[in-house]
């Protein structure tokens, strides 16, 4: 079982966690831009990416970046991989293995420091302890194809029917105090698509102070994963979320 990372005096304020899979084209550009933008935010923080079962160089170029920014102060690049495609178990050891006081989950095709900035001020004033960047919400903006769009009202509608889910969007851009969420991350039953509904979710229930913002969501490539090859096995995921949640509790 993966275990949290242990306290560590020299830890850094703030760990963005990041699944990658195939993102051989963007991955460089995306985390040298985000370290960029970051910089003059003046964190210290690190960035985890957590690979799950690439078939092109995505390793390769994570350990790259990771032996150029390995050893840096502030914007330590680390990469972890578990060998399997599966998002939600790559996003849920990336958060375990987190040393930050904040923790930011972020997308390779996202990177939006403007969502990191606006969720740590949140996270400082105590307002909140989970923070989502929704892109359902009102204010947000949604610039994908108009089939992604709907497809995520389509699950959002789905988990307030099965779930009772209260918020607008459970996928995507989230920040939260890592101790106020570790025990939920925990007890997460479900990986894969799912994974991240089930975190919020069970935060939700478990009374955890929750505040979704606005995000606006440019799709920089095409989905690493055709959208309707989906549909099966995230029916099968909710499935599988709903008995988790309601039968096993």
């Amino acid at each position: 079982m993966t275990q949290s990372s242990p306290p560590d005096s020299a830890a850094p304020r703030i760990s963005i966690v990041i699944p990658i899979y195939n993102e051989e084209a963007i991955l460089q550009s995306a985390v040298v831009d985000l370290r960029d933008r970051l910089e003059p935010m003046g964190w210290s923080y690190e960035i985890i990416l957590a690979e799950n079962g690439s078939k092109d160089r995505t390793v390769e170029i994570g350990q790259e970046l990771a032996a150029k920014y390995g050893s840096a102060s502030d914007g330590q690049v680390k990469i972890i991989s578990i060998g399997e495609p599966n998002y939600g178990k790559a996003l849920k050891q990336g958060i375990l293995l987190a040393r930050g006081t904040l923790v930011l989950c972020d997308e390779i095709d996202l990177c939006d420091a403007d969502f990191h900035r606006r969720a740590v001020e949140i996270l400082e004033t105590g307002e909140a302890d989970l923070v989502i960047g929704s892109k359902l919400v009102a204010g947000a903006e949604d610039d994908r194809p108009a089939i992604r769009h709907a497809a995520s009202i389509a699950y959002s509608t789905m988990l307030k029917l099965l779930l009772g889910f209260r918020g607008t969007d459970t996928h995507g851009l989230k920040a939260f105090r890592r101790l106020a969420l570790l025990d939920v991350v925990r007890s997460c039953l479900v990986d894969k698509d799912v994974f991240a509904s089930e975190l919020v979710i069970r935060a939700d229930r478990g009374g955890v102070r929750t505040r979704e913002i606005p995000v606006r969501v440019i799709e920089k490539r095409p989905p690493s994963i055709n959208l309707f090859k989906r549909v099966p096995n995230v029916l099968k995921s909710v499935a599988k979320l709903t008995y988790a949640i309601r039968v096993r509790g």
